[in-house]
């Protein structure tokens, strides 16, 4: 175990020169920190309202470390709660997932309503009236919580900002991954939710979906097979067509979010891609011809990959869904990766679309294999006696960034970089600081 201690942080992160010391990926001091300075007060993504589309449906997730409960109550309204009984602490929802009017603790029957309130205590007026108060022996809810375009985020910060000002100028590039595929507002659903652990911190699950195309190669085998959605003879690759003659960017936000998006240009034109299936064929096309038609010049961004400070990623088109990195040790990561879908596209859509996505993503997934055995390495590499001595290399493309590009605001650079990655590490240098929400945000730096 390291010695270093939080005052030491200008030694571990370099952004300037960029260099990042390998403790920030295996001390467990630094890891018991983040889990106090970093997961108590950032927006974390809990779920999704489509997976508790009635009053009574709950779904078990995680902030951070910890168990919590996304529910809809009787009035319909969403609830975020520390899955956790006031009286000894025990599971108050052991079930992945349900329906319920009472979340009853199974070590002494305390019983919550599903909003938060505490309705049954076993022996109440022999042992605890007079005492008790109800009132303040409720569920602990979260300090704030955000229904956004679907997708329900929360945060235990009284004092953290409203979630859109938490994401700025990233908020465009999410909401390419959120909104309807024709371009109205919103509108997805989650048809599948995988869960699995891997053998590595975190962060690099987190700082790979900032936008790291410089690992491309790791996916060769995937691409010599050509595992596009398409499948079309003759198809190589792993991207939508439309993206081919798109400038791609990579921004980095004062947040600490990331993203790598493209920007189509303004001839462009509907590139056929599922001539195997006409259904698909003829969905896609309606979707790229409405988007075009409701956005006009906005139409022209799409989105690759993307990642919300600190542990939320996207997958913006295919396959299209959202990642939760939960950390449960140094060395350690719960992954979770939620599969999006139009809720209104046809079946044989949503039925090709969940196909492709588990080809290719999750634990069984092509490219996720990939990711993972990376992952896992450049972990054990980080445990080395010797290894950890020397700091990794983030000086990619350092100094090539421009303030935007053609309108979409944020540090950019056109060709592969690391500048999200020193930007990312800036921002959890901040947050390990305990800087206030102007620093934060980036509005100041003192």
């Amino acid at each position: 175990m390291s010695n270093l201690t939080i005052p030491g942080l200008d030694g571990l992160v370099d952004t300037e020169k960029g260099f990042i010391s390998r403790e920030l990926f295996v001390d467990s001091e630094l890891y018991k920190e983040e889990l106090d300075k970093v997961f108590t007060r950032a927006w974390l993504m809990v779920g999704h309202e489509s997976q508790i589309p009635k009053n009574g449906d709950f779904f078990t997730s995680r902030m951070g470390d910890e168990s919590v409960i996304m529910c809809r109550d009787k009035a319909g309204k969403i609830q975020v709660f520390l899955n956790s009984c006031r009286h000894r602490g025990m599971k108050v929802c052991r079930y992945e997932s349900g329906n319920t009017s009472l979340f009853t603790c199974p070590y002494h029957s305390w019983t919550y309503t599903t909003d938060g309130k505490l309705q049954g205590v076993p022996q109440y007026r022999s042992l605890y009236e007079g005492q008790l108060d109800r009132e303040r022996n409720g569920l602990v809810s979260v300090a704030k919580l955000e229904n956004y375009k679907g997708t329900i985020w929360a945060t235990w910060d009284k004092d953290a900002p409203d979630f859109v000002t938490y994401l700025g100028d990233a908020k465009i590039h999410l909401d390419q991954a959120l909104d309807c595929r024709d371009g109205r507002e919103g509108g997805s659903e989650v048809i599948g939710v995988h869960k699995w652990i891997l053998p590595a911190n975190w962060k690099f699950a987190a700082e790979n979906f900032l936008g790291d195309t410089y690992h491309n190669p790791s996916h060769r085998s995937v691409d010599l097979i050509g595992i596009g959605p398409s499948a079309a003879a003759g198809k190589k690759g792993r991207r939508d067509n439309e993206m081919e003659k798109a400038q791609h960017i990579w921004v980095s936000f004062p947040e600490g979010h990331g993203v790598h998006s493209a920007v189509q240009p303004s001839e462009n034109e509907y590139m056929e891609s599922f001539l195997d299936n006409p259904v698909l064929e003829e969905y896609f096309r309606h979707c790229y011809e409405e988007r075009k038609a409701r956005l006009g010049e906005h139409s022209r961004l799409l989105p690759f990959v993307g990642a919300i400070f600190p542990n939320t990623s996207y997958h913006g088109r295919q396959p299209r869904g959202l990642c939760a990195w939960h950390p449960q040790s140094p060395t350690s990561t719960e992954a979770w990766r939620f599969f999006l879908v139009d809720a209104d596209a046809p079946t044989e859509v949503k039925d090709y679309l969940r196909r492709y996505y588990m080809r290719y993503s999750g634990p069984a997934g092509m490219t996720e294999q990939d990711d993972m055995e990376n992952w896992l390495y450049a972990t054990q590499a980080s445990t080395g006696t010797v290894a950890r001595r020397y700091p990794f290399n983030y000086q990619q493309s350092l100094g090539a960034d421009i303030p935007s590009y053609e309108g979409y605001a944020g540090s950019t650079t056109l060709q592969p970089t690391e500048q999200m990655a020193r930007g990312y590490y800036r921002t959890w240098k901040n947050y390990m600081s305990g800087a206030n929400w102007d620093v934060l945000l980036g509005r100041t730096d003192k």
